[in-house]
């Protein structure tokens, strides 16, 4: 693995800390949040329809409104700045509802589409809380796609409304229904590994464009495409084909969270909620390739320190991109077992044994407890099987929860109780990306200590017309 490069990471120092200068070009003061005046939730009955708005059609976006269209709900308007997508959509959204109308600014569907119960956000990251936030203030309940949002302010400003409308949300990591996680939850929550303080989660993401600077020159918009829209609150820039859209946007700072906030929410939901992580406290990259300042690095090592808890202690928890692992020294057990270090997962290390996540989505686990050579699954290590039940199984999938729960059948796994907490702690990582040295953060205070460039990013950038 490559060295440490502080002489390199410096050099993005700089433009974290112009971006203050930034700062009054939010619509907002520096520490407030816009009044919010409660509007009741959307509330349906079981066996009625819900009527559905989606913001991001392509893409991911499919998987997400599919599902529910199916299901039997009403989808009653899209919107996506592509044409394309929407097209496709029509062809099969048409045969229920030939009525259904179609947008390229979501703004402009809130704004016409009165009778919404529920609002899909599948777009970029940059656009998440913006729509999101909009449709929380309409009283629509919200399904939005991991990461939620990309700055710690929006991640607040959506809790503040979400709880102050009682609207159902629900992050989009859908390895959240699973009864795999749900079981290794359950088990780590019943303290099988004793005193956890150690945690290594780690992906062989980004498989998109990151550690690169803006590309020069422009290109002409084609004509299937609101360019303006899929800018939204970002600061204009030209258009360049293949470069932001479809979706090699999630590297670059303005749009997306890089690998970090698009991967942890999946790989770190077994130790997060397992091990009940609290806030973050500090935060510091030890290990960078492919610094600059325009997108994330095409490698990071980052050291996350969260708080402890009442009888637990602090944790450590060190985060990996750009295809780095942990040392196959620190986990025998692992490879005794298994041969190799997984090329995706997490190594939760407790002084009665350790766990290994080996996918992205903590469904599939191994345990060694203190003593043993190799590891067992989860399911069937005979020490573990008679642990009761504590977690609620999901009887669908992620996005049969939300809906059931938008009718008053149960709660959400992934709603703002969990997502905005463990967002926090991962925004607070991508910021260390960025900004050199230890970073000590104040969860209440929602501030760096010291650290006029580490504040810079806490807030994101809004463009006039597009405040929300």
């Amino acid at each position: 693995m490559m060295g440490f490069n502080r002489r390199d990471f410096m050099k993005g120092s700089s433009f974290a800390a112009a971006s203050l200068a930034l700062a009054g070009c939010n619509s907002f003061g520096a520490d407030a949040y816009p009044t919010v005046k409660p509007v009741p939730a959307k509330v349906r009955k079981p066996g009625d329809k819900l009527n559905v708005g989606v913001i991001g059609v392509g893409g991911k976006g499919w998987s997400d409104w599919e599902p529910i269209f199916k299901m039997g709900e009403n989808i009653v308007a899209i919107c996506d700045v592509d044409r394309d997508p929407v097209d496709k959509a029509l062809a099969i959204i048409k045969e229920k509802n030939p009525d259904v109308k179609c947008y390229s600014d979501y703004r402009k569907m809130l704004e016409e589409s009165k009778n919404l119960d529920v609002v899909t956000v599948s777009t970029p990251d940059h656009t998440h809380a913006p729509a999101a936030i909009r449709a929380m203030k309409m009283g629509c309940n919200v399904y939005v796609q991991k990461p939620l949002v990309r700055t710690i302010w929006e991640a607040r400003y959506f809790e503040k409304v979400a709880k102050a409308n009682g609207v159902v949300t629900q992050m989009g990591n859908q390895g959240s229904a699973n009864e795999g996680l749900r079981r290794n939850v359950e088990l780590l929550h019943a303290g099988i590994l004793g005193n956890v303080t150690e945690v290594h989660v780690w992906t062989n993401r980004p498989v998109w464009p990151q550690g690169i600077g803006r590309p020069d020159g422009s290109d002409p918009i084609p004509a299937n495409l609101d360019w303006n829209s899929w800018l939204g609150t970002a600061k204009e820039r030209p258009f360049k084909a293949g470069v932001y859209h479809s979706f090699k946007w999630r590297g670059f700072f303005d749009f997306g969270t890089g690998a970090f906030g698009d991967m942890a929410c999946h790989t770190m939901n077994v130790p997060f909620r397992g091990l009940q992580l609290a806030n973050v406290i500090a935060a510091e990259t030890t290990q960078i390739d492919g610094k600059n300042n325009e997108t994330y690095p095409s490698k990071s090592i980052v050291k996350m320190t969260y708080a402890a808890r009442k009888n637990l202690p602090a944790v450590n928890l060190f985060w990996y991109d750009g295809n780095l692992k942990p040392s196959a020294e620190m986990m025998p057990q692992v490879i005794a077992t298994l041969g190799a270090v997984p090329n995706t997962g997490c190594l939760i290390i407790g002084d009665k044994g350790m766990m290994v996540s080996t996918n992205d989505y903590g469904e599939e686990a191994y345990v060694a407890l203190k003593g043993e050579a190799k590891m067992k699954s989860t399911m069937k290590h005979e020490a573990l099987v008679n642990i009761p039940q504590t977690v609620a199984r999901c009887k669908g999938g992620h996005t049969e929860e939300f809906i059931n729960a938008c009718k008053g059948e149960g709660t959400c796994y992934s709603d703002v109780g969990v997502s905005v907490p463990m967002l926090e702690g991962m925004l607070v990582g991508t910021i260390a990306q960025q900004v050199p040295g230890k970073l000590a953060w104040n969860s209440a205070k929602q501030s760096f200590a010291g650290n006029d460039a580490a504040n810079a990013l806490i807030k994101p950038f809004i463009r006039k017309g597009w405040e929300f």
